[in-house]
């Protein structure tokens, strides 16, 4: 297929069409779990489920072709973990925004990510930004996510004493949610493609004997998008002053997607001299399908570090992920599926990718305590709050204040000036 060779420069790459096609079965399997787990995680804040199936393939489907055409990296995209959850439980949840514009929300952060990768400005504030922090919100978001699955499997239930206790261990939601975890782990151990997919079928199977689920068919017409279409509330973002959800969402957006082409390409051999040469048409893929996805109706899409499966199957060009947006495509047809999978049954994956978050703890420096103090309270209080941009601003306003507290204000950068400073206005004058 000369075509497709010279597209794609796949003897350039030293890789052919058959290999990409494999590595793009491989790279959706092992993402495809985002298909259950993001309609759950929306729908708990009122989105309406079935609609955000839809969205969810469309916008992945979009994200990953641009990524494969615009940007020839065989990087699939989709909503991203941890987002998902910080708009369903920390936005629509816990503070009381109507999901419509947290969408908006999403959108404007989406605008922002195309600006600073428009005008090349992200180096600066990527750069700028401490690798402690960096890490801290990334781990935060880690413990935020355990606390999420561990609620959904019924592991940590409310109490009014101590806030938090174990839950009924007999209950069989919660004895499927633990074996659908160790099923997970063992498969990834053994890296078995698809092992966080084959845990959330494996528990659903189950929840049908075990846990009163019931079947409703197993393909289908894809269901209607418009409950979400076009559903996003620029104004009402605005009017309700979101700019503490916009600042979280840009800003993990902006690390997770730039770590993410950054690991994944090194993986490829795709790095020339430690650097990636097209970094700005992916991170533009990037935000474009974050505003495309906004619009469709779901939280933030963004690459996805799944896809280092795909390159370790041989992918090296956008045909990988041409063959994932394809696949995303086809996936529409099974909405009845998405539409059984408990809560219970989603909350080991997201059990299982919090683990894989904390493992960035070893990259802080604890040997110097304005480092490493600003990250552990930047972690702790994501979670312990129950918000992740509390735990952002106070991590921001740690850092600074104790290195000017200990004459080290020459070293941090103006970015983190500007946020620190920018968060205890809010907190002194505006309500928290």
């Amino acid at each position: 297929m000369p075509s497709l060779n010279q597209f794609f420069k796949l003897p350039e790459h030293g890789t052919n069409v058959r290999t990409e096609v494999v590595a793009g079965v491989t790279t959706f399997l092992t993402m495809a779990y985002i298909i259950f787990v993001n309609p759950a995680i929306l729908g708990d804040a009122g989105v309406p489920k079935d609609a955000v199936f839809v969205a969810t393939c469309l916008a992945a489907a979009l994200g990953t072709i641009i990524m494969g055409l615009y940007a020839n990296y065989p990087i699939g995209m989709a909503p991203g973990m941890g987002l998902n959850a910080y708009f369903a439980y920390a936005v629509v949840l816990g503070m009381g925004v109507p999901w419509q514009s947290a969408l908006g929300a999403v959108f404007i952060s989406g605008c922002l990510f195309i600006v600073v990768s428009l005008f090349k400005v992200r180096e600066h504030i990527v750069n700028g930004i401490p690798h402690s922090l960096r890490v801290a919100i990334t781990v935060g978001l880690g413990l935020f996510l355990a606390l999420i699955a561990m609620k959904s499997a019924g592991l940590v239930v409310a109490n009014p004493e101590t806030l938090v206790r174990v839950g009924d261990m007999h209950n069989p939601h919660t004895i499927m949610a633990i074996f659908g975890f160790l099923l997970i782990v063992t498969l990834d151990r053994l890296k078995i493609p698809g092992a966080l997919l084959i845990g959330i079928v494996s528990v659903t199977v189950l929840s049908f004997f075990f846990g009163g689920n019931t079947f409703h068919g197993f393909m289908s017409l894809p269901p209607s998008i418009s409950p979400t279409l076009f559903h996003l509330d620029l104004q009402g973002a605005l009017n309700l002053g979101l700019f503490n959800v916009v600042l979280v969402f840009f800003l993990v957006e902006l690390f997770d997607a730039t770590g993410t082409l950054m690991g994944v390409a090194s993986r490829a051999g795709l790095l020339v001299n430690g650097r990636m040469e097209r970094l700005n048409k992916a991170l533009l893929a990037d935000s474009c399908a974050i505003v495309a996805g906004s619009v469709l109706g779901t939280s933030s899409t963004t690459a996805y570090l799944e896809s280092a499966a795909g390159v370790q199957a041989g992918g090296r060009t956008g045909l990988t992920a041409l063959v994932v947006a394809l696949l995303f495509l086809a996936a529409l047809l099974f909405a009845p599926i998405a539409g059984v999978v408990p809560a219970y049954a989603t909350a080991p994956a997201l059990l299982f990718v919090a683990c894989l978050m904390l493992r960035d703890l070893v990259d802080v420096d604890w040997s110097d305590t304005t480092e490493s103090v600003p990250a552990a309270i930047t972690a702790l209080v994501i979670p312990f709050t129950y918000s992740i941009a509390h735990g952002i601003a106070f991590g921001f306003i740690t850092y600074a204040g104790l290195k000017l507290l200990t004459g080290q204000a020459r070293q941090v950068k103006p970015v983190v000036w500007v946020i620190a400073v920018v968060f205890l206005i809010k907190y002194s004058y505006v309500a928290a």
